[in-house]
């Protein structure tokens, strides 16, 4: 059953290019890893995109970050797992969220996955 702060689905392939895109930023550019980290960064407005696992445990670690992100007009998108959230990361755990606050390399996919999940979120 999906989560309550999962406001819609992302496909597979979606799901993959997103993590390229936190990889890329990882290497090449900047990102804010976990729930507090994030937070901080859209509070600022820093956010590129913001992705966030499906399989948070208790649902209230990230109910927060999407209406933050609609008030500050940032992006946001799911992943099914925090494992592979982290390992995308650079991180040898999981975590719930990350930001991307710069791009890097992974510029051009994140402005294709970014039209991409306009189109999903207005479904």
């Amino acid at each position: 059953m999906p989560k309550s702060y999962v406001k819609f689905e992302v496909p597979k392939e979606l799901s993959d290019k997103i993590l390229q895109v936190v990889e890329a930023a990882k290497t090449s550019g900047k990102i804010r890893k976990g729930t507090n980290e994030s937070t901080k960064a859209i509070e600022k407005g820093d956010g590129k995109l913001v992705v966030i696992a499906a399989d948070v445990d208790p649902e209230e670690i990230v109910m927060h970050l999407p209406p933050l992100c609609d008030e500050k007009k940032i992006p946001y998108v799911y992943v099914p797992s925090k494992a592979e959230l982290g390992r995308s990361a650079g991180l040898d755990v999981q975590t719930a969220a990350i930001c991307v606050t710069e791009a890097g390399e992974g510029k051009d996919l994140l402005k294709e996955v970014v039209d991409s999940i306009q189109k999903l979120a207005t479904k």
